[in-house]
């Protein structure tokens, strides 16, 4: 796949590699933030009524520059978008070293939510440029197994360094991690031989391109399914913690070890599913999981009565979870030429991010004023309308026969 000379036998899973330390070191660098707040605000002296806008800041960065910069990237090329972003993520972890207060901390956050807006829909854009369709699901599957890996091993090992050595430590950890990345992708990676967008770069031609696409049936049911997948996401996870505690009785060590054993579920699950409807086709794996999904969030708050329960329950969670992610990405990538592919994904993680954002808005009122029940119910409901617009409304390529 190299502009020049062939590609050595080794290259396909060095790439694999590289674009999974780097979801690893971008998810892991956003999951710490939520566990470690509580530290910030005493370190720093913010107000626990200000500490969420740390989060929610990054959020709507990487919303607004996942829209920016999916046309650079079809432009450009993918290697290119890679490193920048990369580069960027890595100046940006390293300054989480000098904040001094909330407003300096704003601004970090800011600054990184830019970095993770670049790299958002890169990492799978890459994938389809570079492997046939017919291997996207196994790619995809292990690429996007880093954030359960950061689930792992990164966010326990963050923790443990902002206690032993305050709040700045892990994301200097992160910064490292980023920073191989760059240098892989610099020395190992190459630029995939596809066609490039010949528009010239402009916030008209991008809007017309983004209205161009979102006017094709298919295109316009991905992007209103990946929304779904965020918004059903949002509104159930947000407060099953929460529920858990104060309901259940769980402590917060139980919480952690649940996400834990969510995390093995993902990296056992997700590699495997994307493998195998490399062979057995996309969307009856999608509807499959929505579908099970649906089920068992509609019976959390009757089948979760103690830490047993909730274990057990979480990991199946997080297979189903991990076996729609893989093959709804690999999918993704498929509906438009490779001229196009970035702007396809940077519209979807946008969108996606915008039905977490509306998920978290909802999430609340619902908890406060009728219970996780609610909650859960209308998790559900999304996310099986995720699974039957797929099936529906979604085409899936004919697969080359072997």
């Amino acid at each position: 796949m190299r502009a020049s000379g062939a590609p050595s036998r080794l290259e396909p899973y060095i790439i694999v590699f590289t674009l999974w330390l780097l979801v690893f070191s971008s998810a892991s660098q956003t999951m710490i933030l939520s566990p470690i707040l509580p530290r910030i605000g005493d370190e720093l002296n913010i107000a626990d009524s200000v500490l969420g806008t740390l989060v929610s800041v990054y959020s709507i960065m990487v919303g607004i520059f996942a829209i920016l910069a999916g046309p650079v990237s079809d432009k450009v090329g993918r290697r290119q978008i890679l490193l920048l972003g990369c580069v960027t993520m890595a100046v940006a972890l390293l300054l989480h070293g000098f904040v001094a207060g909330y407003y300096s901390f704003l601004a970090v956050r800011t600054f990184a939510g830019c970095a993770g807006g670049i790299l958002s829909g890169a990492a799978v854009s890459y994938i389809g440029d570079y492997f046939p369709y017919e291997r996207r699901g196994w790619a995809t599957g292990w690429v996007m197994s880093g954030a359960a890996f950061g689930q792992i091993f990164g966010i326990p090992l963050g923790i443990f360094m902002a206690a032993r050595w305050g709040f700045r430590s892990p994301f200097y950890l992160f910064a490292v991690t980023m920073g191989l990345t760059v240098f892989l992708l610099f020395f190992r990676v190459p630029q995939p031989n596809v066609q490039r967008s010949e528009h010239r770069l402009s916030v008209g031609k991008a809007a017309s391109d983004y209205m161009a696409m979102l006017r094709r049936p298919e295109i316009a049911w991905a992007a209103c399914a990946f929304f779904m997948m965020f918004l059903g996401v949002s509104i159930f996870v947000i407060y099953l913690p929460t529920w858990l505690e104060r309901q259940v009785g769980l402590t917060g060590n139980q919480i952690a070890l649940m996400f834990l054993v969510g995390g093995v579920a993902n990296v056992l699950t997700g590699p495997n599913a994307g493998k195998l409807s490399d062979r057995i086709g996309r969307k009856g794996m999608i509807l499959m999981s929505c579908v099970g999904l649906s089920i068992l969030m509609v019976l959390t708050t009757r089948v979760v009565t103690g830490p047993g329960t909730a274990y057990v329950f979480f990991f199946l969670t997080m297979v189903l979870v991990a076996m729609r992610i893989s093959p709804f990405s690999a999918l993704l990538t498929a509906l438009v030429p490779d001229e196009r592919r970035g702007s396809l994904m940077s519209l979807t993680v946008a969108l996606g991010q915008l039905g977490f954002a509306l998920g978290g808005a909802i999430a609340g009122p619902l908890y406060a004023s009728i219970g996780y029940e609610s909650n859960s119910t209308l998790g559900a409901a999304s996310v099986l309308i995720m699974g039957l617009i797929v099936w529906f409304f979604v085409p899936e390529p004919q697969r080359k026969p072997a």
